[in-house]
């Protein structure tokens, strides 16, 4: 008995996404940001004297600023701790869960805490409330609802409501966390310009990766120096400079007068331009192939200002010079590059 075949079944491919639907999520994109930007700038309208009160609680701040939220926003607020602590206000995030159960420990009496509810009505950021009046900590709030439970029982309440969401069903937070983590940002900037916050300070909290590096470290900590420094005077043979710039591996030598200043460099750019102006540069001396008024900057500056003026004048190297002309040392774009200032 001969056996029939099993039938093959095609499966459906799917084909992929073409211009229609490219359109399409192109548009709820644009949707989804138009919705986010009118929440952040209803904002604006409704900032009043409760903002600069907030502030100046959060500025007379003696403990820290203590901040708590539930699910996104305890995101949220997990960022907004984060940017005033690296911004001259000391902060923390507190998980209001967690606080309820053992972690208001770390809550003192001199701290002010911002709770963030668009609902105002998150149980366990109420919870909080009982433990936060017993002990006279300031409240400033971050709430959809300026008439909700949270509201009532904050010394300050910001209003950070939304029209709608940008989620079709109204369900995620999306809008409402977009408003709320402007608003926090903008105490924290607040913060920083009455504190007179500088880069200085702002490189001392930041001392890691590229950033910090850019904000820290100074030509000096980068420049060539001592016998690493390319040197000749202007007297000598142009054989005698090219031999430096050799010697040295920096594509250049500095040239001095003969009281030892800064009269000019060699590079390997001016020994081609001589050549093909007909010049022998084995009869000239160091002083004529040497460009004059060379760019210069100082020991103390940022490696970050080298990198601009390198970029600025189309240059790799800087000689660091201090007072009337004196050269302390080079500074070349590899280093920078190297140490990932760039």
């Amino acid at each position: 008995m001969r056996r029939s075949k099993p039938t093959k079944v095609k499966r459906a491919v799917s084909s992929p996404a073409g211009p229609r639907s490219n359109g399409g999520s192109l548009a709820e994109g644009k949707r989804v940001l138009a919705i986010e930007a009118r929440a952040v700038q209803t904002l604006i309208d409704r900032l009043d004297d409760r903002f600069g009160k907030a502030v100046d609680l959060l500025f007379n701040c003696t403990g820290k600023v203590v901040v708590s939220g539930m699910g996104k926003s305890g995101l949220v607020g997990q960022k907004i701790a984060a940017t005033m602590a690296s911004t001259g206000t000391p902060a923390f995030f507190l998980h209001p869960a967690e606080g309820i159960h053992g972690d208001l420990g770390m809550v003192g009496r001199a701290d002010v805490l911002i709770a963030i509810s668009n609902s105002g009505e998150t149980q366990e950021i109420l919870a909080l409330l009982p433990y936060v009046e017993r002990m006279g900590i300031t409240v400033v709030s971050m709430t959809g609802r300026m008439n909700s439970t949270l509201a009532k029982h904050s010394d300050v309440a910001l209003d950070v409501s939304v029209s709608e969401e940008a989620c079709p069903m109204g369900l995620a937070p999306t809008a409402s966390t977009t408003a709320t983590l402007a608003m926090g940002d903008a105490l924290a900037v607040a913060l920083l310009q009455k504190r007179g916050f500088k880069q200085e300070d702002f490189a001392q909290f930041h001392p890691g990766g590229t950033l910090g590096r850019r904000l820290l470290v100074r030509v000096k900590d980068l420049m060539h120096a001592g016998e690493e420094l390319p040197r000749v005077e202007e007297s000598v043979a142009g054989t005698a400079a090219m031999l430096e710039m050799t010697a040295k591996k920096l594509g250049m030598t500095t040239v001095v007068d003969a009281a030892g200043k800064l009269a000019g460099i060699i590079t390997d750019g001016d020994l081609r331009r001589f050549i093909q102006r007909g010049g022998d540069f084995t009869k000239a001396t160091a002083g004529e192939l040497a460009s004059r008024n060379p760019k210069s900057i100082g020991p103390e500056d940022l490696a970050a200002r080298a990198v601009e003026m390198m970029e600025r004048y189309s240059i790799t190297t800087l000689v660091v010079t201090e007072g009337d002309r004196k050269i302390v040392g080079v500074v070349h774009l590899h280093d920078l590059l190297k140490n990932g200032i760039v």
